[in-house]
């Protein structure tokens, strides 16, 4: 095992991959902007090196900073959490380079799986579910029009590199595919470096499931359940919970299996997630995307099995066995929840920062909060408004749910503004409380005001 790992993240991430590394005596170093000099990450690292001003390009961003912070400190391994450079795989290579061990797959691995295009046609050969589309970019308009004709409408245009909805437009019928290829190609020129785009099925009433995957590297990996992720505000999720209310055993054996093969296909080492989008009305499933890093709602996973998973990343990177028998992973025990608490407006989820001048958690049997603040600590405009994760778990479903709810109400978070009383209207929807939802839940709250 190593001796010193250090996070190149900041926030709620850093103080969960430092936690760990406290747990298992290995010291753990922290990087860290002008701005967050007094942050909670920084306060729980045993050592912390400063990156440089606030601007994530001066900082979080500038990897060569942090590979020389890594060699100032004599790290043995880098864990860069998720956001900024987890899923760069230029980065990697160079972290590898300067003979450190990357906690992470293969750089090789991060560049086929960020090509949407790539990513879909490896899964296709590999036996995958995908949704009907094209396997090429698409640029001409002519083309695109023919493609949608033969997919079918509805249909989304989509950016082949980059997430979070950016460079995404759905199409309902032929009069409206011109403007939105080049609307998804000018986003996502202007986002990620690349305009390249493609066409795929539309599946309108959809549940967002994804696999935890955890791959050796070698070609094996194993599926350690599935996540819900359908409770989405503009594509971006709020609320994951584990198992889904929307499948039954024999899907989710089959939806397991596909994520299990999405990551061999790869050749996956670490932990990652293949995210799959289910059709409500068809009960089909297919393959949307592979995030190539520890994800947010990776607790409601550890809630459900037991696992740490930050623990596991750093056994497979460190060449040693998991903590169990990869031929038999743990079963799922409970249900989990997780709603994800943001420095924003509740209603139009506009960023709110501010300092925080009361921030009092929670306690109770089940419940788990992964925190980055503290009262008394400024949420910046500079950086994501994700304070903390509330979590719980429970026997079934619906006890899951009433400690979430009770969690919830029981937060206390004064200074900015912040989504928890999102939480109260999710956890008491009808729809939400019979697992009767779709990834258009939150807009169907809004429109009922």
């Amino acid at each position: 095992m190593f001796e010193t790992v250090l996070v190149a993240n900041r926030g709620e991430i850093a103080c969960r991959v430092l936690k760990t590394c406290h747990e298992l005596g290995i010291k753990g170093v922290a990087v860290y902007s002008e701005a967050d000099a007094d942050a909670l990450h920084v306060r729980s690292a045993d050592e912390s090196v400063l990156l440089g001003p606030a601007a994530p390009a001066e900082s979080y961003l500038a990897a060569q900073k942090v590979i020389e912070a890594a060699r100032l400190t004599n790290a043995d391994a880098i864990h860069p959490g998720y956001g900024f450079l987890s899923e760069n795989a230029q980065f990697a290579r160079a972290v590898e380079d300067a003979g450190i061990t990357w906690i992470g797959p293969a750089p090789e691995s991060i560049e086929t799986m960020g090509d949407k295009i790539a990513a879909r046609n490896l899964m296709q050969d590999a036996g995958v579910p995908v949704a009907p589309g094209t396997r090429e970019a698409i640029t001409d308009p002519d083309v695109a029009l023919e493609a949608a004709a033969q997919i079918g409408y509805p249909v989304i245009v989509k950016a082949s590199a980059g997430g979070g909805g950016i460079g995404m437009s759905v199409v309902h019928g032929p009069d409206e595919v011109v403007a939105a290829l080049e609307t998804a190609r000018t986003r996502a020129e202007r986002f990620f470096g690349s305009g390249a785009v493609f066409i795929e099925k539309y599946v309108a009433s959809a549940r967002h499931i994804e696999v935890q995957v955890l791959g050796l590297g070698d070609g094996r990996a194993v599926a350690l359940g599935e996540r819900d992720c359908s409770v989405q505000r503009r594509h971006q999720k709020v609320l994951e919970e584990s198992p889904s209310s929307a499948i039954d055993d024999d899907l989710r054996a089959k939806i397991l299996e596909a994520g299990r093969k999405a990551a061999e296909a790869v050749r996956y080492r670490g932990a990652g997630t293949v995210e799959m989008l289910l059709d409500r009305s068809s009960g089909e499933f297919y393959f949307l995307e592979m995030n190539t890093r520890l994800q947010v709602e990776h607790p409601v996973t550890e809630l459900v099995t037991g696992l740490d998973l930050v623990a596991e990343q750093f056994r497979i990177a460190a060449g040693e066995e998991l903590s169990f028998d990869v031929r038999q992973p743990p079963a799922p025990n409970g249900h989990a929840i997780e709603f994800r608490v943001y420095a924003e407006d509740p209603q139009r989820f506009l960023p709110g920062p501010g300092k925080i001048s009361e921030w009092r958690e929670p306690t109770g049997e089940g419940i788990r909060i992964d925190a980055g603040y503290r009262k008394g600590d400024v949420v910046t405009p500079y950086y994501d408004p994700l304070m903390a994760k509330l979590c719980a778990w429970g026997q079934d479903r619906d006890t899951a749910i009433k400690r979430l709810r009770e969690a919830a109400a029981d937060f206390a978070i004064s200074g900015p503004k912040n989504n928890l009383p999102l939480a109260a209207e999710l956890l008491s929807d009808q729809g939400f409380v019979t697992g009767d939802f779709d990834t258009a839940i939150i807009d169907r709250m809004r429109a009922k005001k």
